[in-house]
């Protein structure tokens, strides 16, 4: 990468680490902390449900208005709306106004996190691609790791030092974006969709300096030509993640609670699964960026499925503890590789859009298990984790189909990367391109 690029995913990296850091302080308290407010069960349900229907719902719109109007400012304002909902818990209005200020972090998380990737997407260049999402995924995971231990540390009886906390955390997660360059592949800026012009019509940024229409390569101005293959792959692996991802968020603390295990030990199960998986997303980038991505992803999905339909069949805590970060060594192996698939022929003008639908995938499939799996773990505790480690096991049975005629190794694939030119500087736009969309 160049040393551009290099420090937009270290500021990228970092202020992922400080949202996810504020983010995991709130979450394990907050459903006693809402319950001691007042709140019905049903509310606490309510207002954990929609952070996920918010960021599902914000999503895909995110990615395409940062295609239009500029990623960096997406990733400022979605870091802005989550500061603004981890304050606005400080008002007195009581539990059923939670949902709102719950919602409002779920579509500040999910904005800046589409824009995050999208940013990566059009800075870095293809080979390095899987690396760099490595990084972003390890901030991610880092902070899911301290925030947890951070947020016991303060207590219940602070949780609104810990909300002014994980707003400041959003905020200040801005400063490397905004003291960094917006920068584009190879150093180019980060245009959004902007074109440049060309004699015969106009470039969009990324095509290398061969004329083509601006149009939209996928989607349904394009008429027959879709989706390309090693997107739509990942779409579906984004899914089948998201399945085995929301039977944990419902079902794994339920599961260590009928096994005895003692609070600790339930904090300590979630700290000992996201420090291997932010430790491994960086050589699981460099895997991508080296070896077959298609097969990374499919063995990755599969190790992490086998663990799900085991892990109700075990009645041993300690077991129980100890394979969670053996699972998680295998799971951080299969995000970076799905993304360099995911950004694998698609316009840098789309970017954002085709992130937007990756983070939708991902997100609707954990609110789907995590839904269903309450009711189920009612009925028997080992069907959640069945079940969703079925559903995840058809889609991932699909992938080799899907991406049979994919190039699965970057070295493969020049003819399909259009990752925008070497045309301006990290800091000056290219000459003679319109006006960059930061």
């Amino acid at each position: 990468m160049t040393d551009g690029t290099d420090r937009l995913v270290r500021a990228l990296a970092g202020t992922t680490f400080l949202l996810w850091l504020g983010a995991g302080a709130i979450l394990p308290l907050l459903p006693e902390y809402l319950r001691h407010g007042g709140a019905s069960d049903a509310v606490v349900g309510l207002v954990m449900a929609a952070y996920f229907v918010a960021a599902l719902v914000s999503q895909y719109p995110a990615g395409r208005l940062a295609d239009r109007v500029g990623r960096r400012r997406v990733l400022l304002g979605g870091l802005g709306c989550y500061a603004a909902g981890s304050a606005a818990f400080l008002a007195p209005f009581g539990p059923v106004a939670d949902i709102a200020w719950r919602a409002l972090q779920g579509a500040g998380a999910g904005a800046a996190e589409v824009a995050a990737l999208a940013m990566v997407s059009g800075a870095v260049p293809l080979e390095r691609r899987g690396r760099a999402f490595g990084s972003i995924y390890a901030g991610q995971l880092g902070g899911m790791a301290v925030g947890p231990l951070v947020g016991s540390i303060v207590g219940l009886g602070a949780m609104h030092a810990t909300f002014v906390g994980a707003a400041l955390a959003a905020l200040v997660a801005g400063v490397p974006v905004v003291a960094s360059a917006a920068v584009g592949a190879h150093g180019a800026p980060d245009r959004g969709a902007d074109v440049t012009p060309v004699a015969g019509g106009q470039v969009p940024p990324g095509d290398a300096g061969a004329a083509a229409p601006a149009g939209p390569r996928w989607g349904p101005a394009a008429g027959r030509r879709g989706m390309p293959p090693a997107a739509a792959g990942a779409l579906v692996a984004a899914a089948a993640f998201g399945l085995v991802i929301g039977v944990y968020e419902s079902c794994w603390t339920l599961l260590l609670v009928q096994r005895h295990a003692a609070s600790w030990q339930i904090g300590l199960s979630w700290t000992l699964f996201a420090l291997p998986f932010a430790a491994m997303s960086g050589p699981g980038g460099w895997l991508a960026d080296h070896a077959d991505r298609r097969w990374l992803v499919v063995g990755s999905l599969t190790s992490s499925i086998g663990f799900c339909a085991l892990y109700p069949f075990l009645h041993q805590v300690v077991l129980l503890l100890a394979l969670g970060p053996v699972e998680a060594l295998g799971s951080a192996i299969a995000l970076p590789s799905a993304q360099s698939l995911l950004t694998q022929g698609v316009r840098p003008a789309e970017l954002g859009a085709v992130q937007g639908l990756f983070s939708s995938s991902q997100t609707g499939a954990v609110a789907v298990a995590a839904a269903a799996g309450g009711s189920l773990f009612g009925l028997a505790a080992w069907a959640p984790f069945v079940a969703g480690a079925g559903c995840a096991a058809l889609a991932t049975a699909s992938l080799p189909a899907v991406w049979r005629q994919v190039a699965g190794r970057v070295s493969d694939t020049a003819a399909d990367d259009v990752a925008e030119p070497a045309t301006g500087s990290a800091t000056e736009p290219a000459t003679g391109s319109a006006e960059p969309v930061v």
